[in-house]
């Protein structure tokens, strides 16, 4: 065991892996998280921690199976696969693989409450038990200049998410990663509702913020790996079940 989770060979890990990313992207396509042909997530290949595995350019979310995704090495070139890398997800991706040693998989796409709240270029407040999942562990990127095709800047949003979990990316949305697959789509399933309801929340009044302390703490609980885990499994068991073909 590691971690409390079962060891694995490489290529078991391997194909754990593609299947819950596969799903990630039908589920965020579920949510109404893919919008075009913008966003992307990603997940360190085990067996080389300098390569990921990324969806393909232009594929549908609501499409990929396990099948479809490719594998780029640090350099942007496509080792398994068929299709090309979004240039965004390349330049995003790749420097906060290489930065974070820890992270196994990064998600971005342009959801509507993430662009949303991105716009207003601020930190989410702990307003709710879930908004406390991002208390102190979050940043904001206030250096939009364009669709990130720049190498460069992948590099400073990987400095300023530092050692967060998530960080927004204002005038753009949200970006979060994780130690797992898992974590790094529920992280960003439940910022984006977040978002939503604080979003919500401001509109309707002045909303009344978790005390430090007791945000903090609850944290320690909501936001742990463990958490972010737990809560992906259901959605992965339902979207599973219901659309079997992702594991192809």
């Amino acid at each position: 065991m590691t971690g409390g989770r079962p060891t694995r060979t490489v290529e078991e890990e391997r194909t754990y892996r593609k299947q819950r990313l596969a799903a990630s992207f039908r589920i965020f396509a579920r949510l109404g998280f893919d919008e075009g042909a913008g966003g992307h997530i990603t997940a360190r290949d085990p067996g080389d921690p300098h390569q990921f595995w990324i969806n393909p350019f232009t594929v549908p979310f609501a499409r990929i199976r396990v099948s479809d995704l490719i594998l780029v090495d640090a350099d942007g070139h496509v080792l398994q696969g068929t299709g090309t890398v979004n240039p965004a997800g390349y330049a995003i991706h790749s420097a906060i693989h290489a930065a974070r040693p820890d992270v196994v998989a990064a998600a971005h796409t342009h959801s509507v409450y993430g662009r949303a709240w991105a716009a207003l270029g601020r930190q989410l407040d702990p307003l709710t038990q879930d908004a406390c999942v991002f208390f102190e562990d979050h940043a904001v990127y206030e250096g939009f200049e364009g669709v990130v095709l720049d190498s460069v800047e992948g590099k400073r949003i990987a400095e300023v998410l530092g050692g967060g979990k998530a960080v927004v990316l204002r005038n753009h949305g949200l970006l979060t990663v994780g130690t797992t697959v898992q974590e790094a789509a529920w992280w960003f399933v439940t910022m984006d509702s977040c978002a939503r309801v604080q979003l919500i929340a401001e509109a309707a009044g002045t909303p009344v913020p978790i005390s430090s302390d007791i945000a903090r703490a609850t944290a320690t609980v909501m936001g742990t790996p463990a958490m972010g885990r737990l809560n992906f499994r259901p959605m992965y068991a339902d979207i599973v079940r219901a659309q079997p073909d992702l594991l192809d």
